[in-house]
């Protein structure tokens, strides 16, 4: 089972893979969602938890499918190439 920090830190990461995504900055993305620009990035570095309430006004916000936020495939992607490339 996936413990709470792992869970945040790959949520974290996919936020900040679908904002990057969409050009936007962890400001924009705070002002478009009606959030603090601080609590995006607390989201994206792990340190809060996020209600259902707040990834859902992120996904409309992001212009993706809820779903598409607990989609870690491609982090875990990204996370093993990382780690492919530092074991070289």
């Amino acid at each position: 089972m996936m413990k709470d920090r792992e869970f945040n830190e790959l949520f974290g990461k996919k936020l900040r893979l679908l904002r990057m995504s969409k050009g936007l900055s962890q400001e924009e993305l705070g002002f478009l969602s009606g959030m603090h620009r601080t609590y995006i990035g607390q989201i994206e570095r792990a340190e809060k938890n996020i209600t259902i309430a707040n990834a859902y006004r992120l996904s409309k916000t992001l212009e993706v499918d809820i779903r598409e936020l607990f989609d870690f495939s491609d982090v875990y992607k990204e996370n093993s190439d990382k780690n492919d490339k530092n074991h070289k």
